[in-house]
């Protein structure tokens, strides 16, 4: 089939492209390099089944495609902070954009939201029934309030015109090709241990994050859009082992053999805005009607990542 991937040249829509060119997809990456690195995807290209788009999604384009997988969008606090018009812009006529395309071809439709649907939430862990606590004018609100836009239209599409289309909200999500100044815990703590610098803890350290493996939630993606009977359906793609931010980045000092010291700062400002101090997913959901959870555990995951980094640095 042929799959069009936006954000195509991102962390994870790499390897979403990845997988699809093992299972025999022929894949069109679109990508508009604002936060995509087209190092990502240039170990595919020149192969006759993979076809690189530089293009914003912003603007009206076209293609024949089968599948359409829709994850164009900063999606890290300094990606979306710095360009907060186009990640909303990106998420909204992204969002509209692609849903024409699916509907003109009579494609198979998934919209990539975001655990930032449920903003900084009141219930823990979060099922796909919890409507949120999101701040409408923070911020952060370029991002969240964009992705819960698109989610609408989505919706939108599959009940007043029949699209066969699903949504998967991902959390937090970290292995090889994540960006190292994404401002994420996992790139920031693998990148000064790494260094020798101090690891940074913004506050206590006791806010909570639930990590999962690219390759798990690649999975996951790729059951959402091919199982039979997912239309119309959200689905949590995350894991639910939960641990604190301090005790990520005594692993990762771990794990990477650091002398650094791990250090407490004042958060700025800008960054503890509307930022969530617990999230884990409830993915009973996924685990019943897509048969999937995650498999790599923590240290085998970041020992991949830790490796990566180690090998891009050396470079």
């Amino acid at each position: 089939m042929r799959a069009l991937v936006t954000g195509g040249a991102g962390f994870i829509g790499s390897h979403l492209c990845d997988r699809l060119l093992a299972e025999g997809h022929h894949v069109i990456c679109v990508d508009n390099l604002i936060t995509g690195n087209r190092a990502n995807v240039a170990h595919l290209e020149g192969r006759p089944d993979f076809e690189f788009v530089h293009h914003d999604v912003t603007e009206p384009f076209d293609a024949e495609a089968d599948l359409v997988f829709h994850l164009a969008s900063p999606a890290s606090p300094p990606g979306y902070l710095q360009h907060p018009l186009k990640t909303a812009l990106t998420n909204a006529f992204g969002g509209y954009y692609t849903l024409e395309i699916a509907k003109r071809r009579g494609a198979r439709y998934l919209l990539a939201s975001t655990s930032e649907a449920y903003g900084d939430p009141l219930e823990h862990p979060q099922r796909e029934t919890y409507w949120g606590h999101v701040n409408p004018n923070g911020v952060r609100s370029c991002y969240d309030e964009s992705k819960r836009f698109a989610e609408s239209i989505t919706l939108i599409y599959h009940r007043q015109d029949g699209l066969d289309a699903r949504i998967i909200r991902i959390f937090n999500t970290y292995g090889p090709r994540s960006d190292p100044n994404d401002g994420r815990i996992v790139p920031n703590f693998v990148t000064q241990a790494l260094a020798g610098q101090p690891i940074t803890v913004f506050g206590s350290g006791q806010q909570t994050r639930s990590l999962c493996y690219v390759s798990d939630l690649v999975d996951g993606i790729m059951r959402a859009m091919f199982r039979p009977h997912t239309a119309g359906e959200v689905y949590n793609l995350g894991n639910p082992d939960e641990h604190t931010v301090l005790d990520y980045a005594h692993i990762i000092k771990r794990l990477s053999g650091s002398t650094s010291e791990i250090v407490h700062l004042d958060p700025p400002g800008h960054r503890v805005t509307d930022d969530p101090t617990r999230r884990r997913p409830d993915i009973t959901k996924a685990r019943e009607r897509l048969g999937w959870q995650p498999t790599v555990d923590l240290e085998t995951g970041l020992r991949e990542t830790i490796d990566w980094f180690r090998l891009t640095f050396s470079r």
